[in-house]
């Protein structure tokens, strides 16, 4: 088994050995060591990370690209951003989850836009609870080929109350950006630069940009397997790493408090993670179409990181929910005896 060592010591990380012949013979070794067994059988899987206490036990590329190779993480992009509002607040940028966007978005705001529009909050944003008509799902084509984005999805009517049902809209993640580039003065990519790359240790190269050059805030975003990896240690250890504050410490709890709940999955929804039990544990994770997560087990100390094939669009929910069924059924049993 291909284990690679980096150095992890600006994050607080120690790189570690999975378990083969020769470094331990402990049952759990083993069980951990079936575990990446069962994962290297999942044909769309690429990329696997598995992290607890800040130790690095597995790192495996099955196939694709190496794990320092960023790759498009699709929608987990909406949890880079909301991180990064998260930071915002920490840096006084905004004042708040409860802050209202219009006064943010400003003259973006459609003259002709719904009075309701006033009452969307930036949390409203943040859980998917803003009211407005998706821009996701069978409405993605229409919002990504308009001239104008951010007046695009403002100018969606309202089909629930903002902070009711929750309803997963790209469109929702993109006006968080661009409210944090007026907000800042500031592009999202600069943002995502200094307030997480560069405490982190990671690389953001930069992304695509809607029509009026705002970074897209929650799709197309480019990140290696090993960027993620502190992402999920950050919410893990309550906004530090390598002993930066990058966020408030209560941030990670503020987002991972349930709000909506998904109408495809069940799964709970917080503030760009998505809340799940599994084995009996709370289990946080970020989701990329196509199999591109992030699991964090604050029970467990433990992260996991997968990217996967993007290019089959068949099954892409069913092939989710066997990634769902891996970490249950193999990784965490696994790491809850390491």
């Amino acid at each position: 088994m291909d284990v690679r060592r980096r150095d992890f010591l600006k994050l607080g990380l120690t790189a570690g050995a999975v378990a083969v012949a020769g470094r331990s013979a402990g049952a759990e070794s083993v069980s951990l060591d079936r575990a990446v067994g069962a994962a290297r059988d999942y044909e769309r899987l690429h990329g696997l990370i598995v992290a607890q206490e800040g130790r690095v036990l597995v790192e495996e590329v099955f196939r694709g690209p190496a794990l320092d190779q960023p790759v498009n993480v699709k929608s987990v992009a909406k949890t880079v951003i909301a991180a990064l509002v998260g930071v915002a607040i920490h840096e006084g940028v905004l004042k708040g989850a409860d802050q209202p966007v219009v006064p943010l978005l400003g003259d973006l705001v459609p003259e002709n836009a719904d009075p309701q529009l006033q009452e969307v909050t930036v949390g409203n944003l943040l859980s998917m609870q803003a009211g407005l008509e998706r821009t996701s799902g069978q409405n993605y084509g229409a919002w990504v080929t308009s001239p104008n984005w951010v007046r695009h999805a403002l100018s969606r009517p309202f089909v629930a109350e903002p902070g009711g049902e929750m309803r997963y809209s790209t469109g929702n993640s993109h006006l968080l950006s661009v409210l944090l580039t007026r907000a800042s003065g500031r592009s999202t990519l600069e943002l995502a630069r200094d307030w997480l790359g560069a405490p982190l240790g990671i690389e953001i190269p930069a992304w695509q940009q809607d029509p009026q050059g705002y970074y897209f805030g929650g799709n197309n975003m480019a990140l290696s397997p090993r960027a993620l990896l502190p992402l999920g240690e950050l919410y893990r250890l309550d906004g530090t790493i390598g002993g930066a504050r990058v966020f408030a410490g209560d941030w990670p709890e503020i987002s991972w408090r349930p709000r909506g709940r998904s109408r495809w999955t069940g799964d709970r929804y917080g503030y760009g993670w998505f809340i799940r039990s599994m084995a009996g544990r709370q289990v946080y994770y970020g989701w990329g179409y196509g199999g591109q997560m992030i699991y964090v087990c604050p029970e467990l100390a433990a992260t996991l990181v997968m990217t996967s094939d993007t290019s089959r669009a068949s099954g892409a929910s069913g092939y989710v929910q066997r990634l769902h069924d891996l970490v249950e059924r193999a990784f965490l049993p696994a790491l809850e005896g390491a």
